[in-house]
């Protein structure tokens, strides 16, 4: 079965959005695991304008399934990563006035970079996922840099999905394919939703993950958390 890490990123927004603790983000990461969640994560920005640096320190003694801290290694976040040790890093090449994450690495041409700082995660213990685009040789060159494994930038897929292309899963699957016969993991996330998720699931070989953050508390608006949170587990079978 594929894991659902639940991205509460959204969660913080709502916060921020009046100043105070409601909804109170780490009642929340909890509930989403006591309703079956197998994961949380969490993509702190340099503004801070959903998930705070602090959010990440109060949520490690909560979060008591896989803890998954995305976002670019500048060194602040670097140093909250090696501080916190979750059990996954997820390296994204975000802007900072980004406002959601739009492109995966370019893994030939950051590799020394990228290696640099998946060998010092790892020195660490903690696993490590590079976020890409679907091309083959994206892949290979993310195999040559030492991660753990990949996530897969699913944008493209979704726009195309809902649009009837249901070839647009494809790509997907012939990189997933490379990345297990270079020996790496594969994740997935970005606008994956209830819609998309179990014809993805049944597509992808070897899928480890899917990180899920705007579709599934969007959807839990009109079906309640906890309802949503099981369909996705139902699908993802």
């Amino acid at each position: 079965m594929t894991k659902l890490s639940v991205n509460v990123n959204k969660i913080a927004t709502l916060r921020n959005s009046r100043g105070g603790n409601t909804p109170n983000l780490l009642k929340v990461a909890s509930d989403i695991q006591d309703f079956g969640g197998q994961g949380i994560t969490i993509h702190p920005r340099p503004d801070e304008r959903h998930i705070r640096y602090q959010d990440a320190y109060d949520l490690k003694p909560i979060v008591h399934t896989e803890y998954n801290i995305e976002g670019n290694p500048i060194p602040k976040f670097v140093d909250l990563v090696l501080s916190i040790k979750p059990t996954q890093v997820t390296l994204v090449p975000d802007a900072i006035d980004a406002i959601t994450s739009n492109a995966g690495w370019d893994t030939k041409k950051h590799k020394g970079f990228l290696k640099e700082v998946i060998t010092e995660f790892k020195n660490n213990g903690i696993r490590t996922s590079i976020f890409v685009d679907p091309k083959k040789d994206i892949i290979e060159g993310a195999a040559e840099t030492g991660t753990d494994r990949i996530e897969l930038y699913t944008e493209e897929f979704a726009s195309e999905y809902i649009k009837g292309n249901k070839a647009a899963v494809e790509p997907y699957a012939q990189c997933a394919q490379v990345a297990i016969d270079s020996g790496l993991g594969v994740n997935a996330g970005h606008d994956l939703s209830l819609d998309n998720i179990k014809f993805f699931k049944e597509n992808i070989p070897g899928l480890l993950e899917v990180s899920i953050g705007h579709a599934l508390i969007s959807e839990s608006i009109y079906l309640g958390l906890e309802n949503v949170i099981n369909m996705y587990l139902h699908r993802l079978k």
